[in-house]
């Protein structure tokens, strides 16, 4: 089943049965007033934490993995975990949600309130000029996204700003490469696809460009590696992740 809240979709019914329901529950949980399932996977399970309806700030995303099948629960911790030190490396960048804990399999971290880009469907240039700005500023503090072809990464505030959320494949190397400046190409040649579907006449002669000369490493993963992908999430684990579309489920 699959509910919109926010800017995530709930998909639930994928609980691991064998885990003890105490075992996915908060000590502090009888203490807060709003607690929203977002997400319910094999992975795991992300909530949406309010303490308090009159403190609005104090909204968070706790990103719990102990809930994760037990087969799958060393590759939810281990991506929470590089989502984490992201976050950390990150702070401080406007547009990135900022890391409060990481802890026992348990990541919180701040609520960016906005709606996903295939459903805000941003058509002003000024977006895809602030998208850019934030992805510069990102590149510059040494880090990569690595997953900005999907739309629900893309978020679209309140005040039109762009933001971006789930970092759990982003990458923050020690030194900056050629293998750096390939992948930062990638995250800037993803935005402007995403540019070319919303706001296509005001693509320069440059980023045309871009988008004709995707990277060798792009190039085969098209030709092999998204078919193994496309595979094990669609036939084995019953996804349905289209990268990029509007459709996306989570």
């Amino acid at each position: 089943m699959y509910v919109f809240s926010g800017h995530t979709e709930i998909r639930m019914g994928l609980y691991d049965s064998s885990i003890p329901a105490r075992a996915c529950q908060d000590p502090n949980d009888m203490n807060q007033q709003n607690i929203t399932l977002l997400k319910a996977d094999l992975f795991g399970k992300i909530e949406l934490v309010s303490p308090s309806q009159n403190e609005p700030q104090s909204v968070i995303v706790r990103r719990d993995t102990r809930c994760a099948r037990w087969w799958t629960r060393p590759v939810a911790r281990y991506l929470a975990a590089r989502e984490a030190r992201f976050l950390q490396a990150a702070s401080g960048i406007e547009g990135i949600p900022r890391l409060i804990s990481w802890q026992d399999g348990v990541l919180v971290r701040s609520w960016l309130e906005g709606a996903p880009m295939q459903v805000a469907r941003p058509h002003e240039p000024a977006y895809f000029r602030q998208a850019f700005r934030l992805l510069t500023g990102l590149h510059r503090a040494g880090l990569v996204h690595n997953d900005l072809a999907k739309e629900p990464n893309w978020l679209v505030q309140k005040d039109g700003r762009p933001a971006l959320i789930d970092f759990q494949l982003a990458w923050a190397p020690s030194k900056r490469g050629a293998l750096f400046r390939l992948l930062a190409r990638e995250d800037l040649r993803h935005l402007l696809k995403h540019k070319r579907t919303y706001c296509p006449e005001t693509l320069t002669a440059r980023e045309k460009r871009i988008l004709q000369t995707p990277s060798l490493p792009s190039r085969l993963w098209m030709a092999t590696g998204k078919k193994v992908y496309l595979f094990i999430t669609r036939k084995i684990l019953g996804w349905a992740d289209r990268e990029g579309a509007g459709d996306r489920n989570l």
